[in-house]
Order: C-alpha cells, then structure tokens, then sequence
C-alpha cells in the first residue's frame, strides 16, 4: 500500500520484502537494505533497533520473509514497521552460505528503487529451494541468470551472435557485448555446449556436464558485470569446495 504523490512524499505499508544487509547507525539504530517486490531495493532507518526491547529487533532478520513500511524524502527512508509474513525455513550449512551469496549479488547488481516483482518471486523460490535441500548448483544457477536477465545482463541463450538457433549438439564460445558463436577449433577449453546453453534457458539440467559448463559461463558472465569486483561469498563457497 503506497500513500503520497511522487518519490519525495512516499509512505509504504504492508510491502512483501526481505532484509539483505544492515549495520550499525549511531548507538541505537540499523541501516538495512531492503529487498521489497514492488519498489526494489530500498534503504532505511531502523530508528530504535539495537535497543533489547524494540520490536524491529526480533523481526529484522535475513532470509526471513517480512512486510514492511517506511516513509521519508531522503535516499535513506525511515522504517516505520516490520512484521514477519511466515512460512519459510531458513536454510543452514553450504545452502545459508548460498543464500548470503544471494544477496551478495542482489546488493552488486541490483540499483535502488528499481522494482523486479519476478525477481523477487524468484528469490523467495530459491529460498524455499535452498531451505529443502534442493540442488545448490541448480537452485544458484536459475537465480543467477532470473537476476541476469532481469537488469537486463544476460546474453541471449537461444541464438547466436548471428541470429542463428543454439543447436544442442554445437560447442560455442561467449565473448561480452559479443553474445554466442560457433566455438572454434582449440577453444576446446573455454566453450560449451548448445546442450548447457538450452539447459540454462529452461531452467533443467539433465547431466553433471552441463551443471558444470554452466557454473563456469555463469561465472564469467557475472564478472564481466561486476567489474572486477570479488564477491566475498563465492570465494568462501569455493575454498569449501577444495577442502
């Protein structure tokens, strides 16, 4: 529910959201990011919340579905409400640290104030996904690329750099800003195969082969993105995965 003409005047209630990130702000209160369906990603003042006896402070945590409200003119908003929605286990072990990365990506790559209402249903599913133990590989992959396609990063996964269908049984190579072409003799190495493009665009992985090519194009998709920029989470999951 909004109320008020315009950014400037905004007051919100009721907003479907999730907390991505907070920290301190002066002795008693929290700047949060905020994850919301219908207007993207906000900042806010939790004024209050560090105190033992505030309500917000029970309320705001990650990974837990929230409706929220907050008013103000400024970049940074002022809470005015949470409460919790319900119905979602938080998600323990490599999948919490899955959902940290998660957000790691959402804060990277998502401006502010910039609504994704599938975006946001995708991450509330892979949530849920991560929480009954689906398949981490697949669940992060489906969401890497909603996200990718959302903020308009993805390259497309159906043709070729020439207009051409992606066929199953061809290798291609990916280049940014140049999209997909037939891969060439001793490129071996760094291509895949139109069988893990046409996997990643459905969303289904059928073998260990294509849930592989496809962590690796999604990697490099994401960086080219990112500029440069380490996210913190990926490398964690990754020293796991030598130990």
């Amino acid at each position: 529910m909004t109320a008020g003409a315009g950014s400037g005047g905004q007051r919100v209630g009721d907003e479907p959201a999730f907390l991505l990130h907070m920290v301190p702000y002066r002795e008693t209160s929290l700047v949060v990011d905020l994850f919301s369906r219908n207007h993207g990603r906000i900042g806010a003042v939790a004024k209050g919340a560090k105190r033992p006896r505030s309500a917000l402070r029970a309320v705001l945590l990650q990974f837990q579905p929230l409706a929220v409200g907050w008013s103000g003119r400024n970049e940074l908003r002022t809470l005015t409400g949470a409460e919790w929605r319900g119905g979602l286990t938080s998600p323990a072990g490599q999948a919490l640290l899955s959902a940290f990365y998660m957000n790691e990506l959402l804060i990277r790559l998502l401006p502010r104030e910039d609504p994704h209402p599938m975006l946001f249903d995708g991450y509330e599913t892979a949530l849920g996904a991560l929480s009954d133990g689906a398949s981490i590989d697949e669940t992060l992959r489906r969401f890497e690329w909603l996200l990718l396609r959302e903020t308009g990063y993805a390259p497309d996964l159906a043709h070729d750099a020439e207009g051409r269908p992606i066929t199953a049984h061809a290798d291609y190579a990916w280049s940014p800003g140049g999209g997909f072409r037939p891969a060439l003799a001793g490129e071996g190495g760094t291509a895949v195969s139109g069988r893990t493009l046409i996997a990643l665009d459905s969303g289904q992985f059928e073998n260990p082969d294509s849930r592989q090519q496809a962590k690796y194009l999604t990697r490099a998709v994401l960086a080219s993105h990112l500029d440069g920029a380490q996210l913190n989470t990926r490398q964690i999951l990754m020293d796991l995965q030598r130990l």
